[in-house]
């Protein structure tokens, strides 16, 4: 019978201390290969939260690596702590649309969008609860320009 972990490790500095390790000790995986394995796929996000899922079944593991929460990724890409507490009021950063289009980039393969431009709306729509200005201005606006095709020479 398979059993499933589902834990958040920091990108590159999962260890076999909890929740990993007491999970994977009565198993018959090498629990260091699993924590080198998950380091190793997570490496891009140092700094970063991932879901990661880990299947062991019979000796063997699989490991699945998920995104980061697109709110994660934008603040990562900004540099800050966290998004404002009045997102409507006080705005905490401002994003380029070279920045929004990496974000989105990113992001992709998780979100609904089939092509760039409209995954940097969704990415704008997490802008405005984190109270993040896009080229200087509510995202809102942003995402009403990017629809308008001013963004078109980057993000298409």
């Amino acid at each position: 019978m398979a059993e499933t972990i589902e834990l958040l490790v920091e990108g590159g500095k999962a260890t076999a201390g909890p929740p990993l390790g007491p999970a994977l000790g009565p198993t018959d995986v090498d629990v260091g290969g699993v924590v080198a394995a998950i380091n190793e796929r997570t490496a891009d996000f140092e700094g970063t939260e991932v879901p990661v899922t880990v299947t062991v079944e019979d000796g063997d593991y699989d490991i699945d690596v998920g995104l980061p929460p697109t709110a994660a990724l934008v603040k990562d890409e900004l540099g800050i702590e966290s998004g404002s507490g009045e997102p409507h009021k006080s705005f905490v950063a401002d994003m380029t649309v070279e920045q929004l289009k990496s974000v989105a980039e990113k992001k992709a393969e998780d979100l609904l969008s089939y092509d760039t431009k409209n995954a940097a709306k969704e990415v704008a729509g997490t802008c405005v609860c984190l109270g993040v200005k896009i080229d200087g201005e509510d995202p809102r606006t942003a995402a009403e320009r990017i629809d308008g095709g001013e963004f078109d020479d980057v993000l298409a």
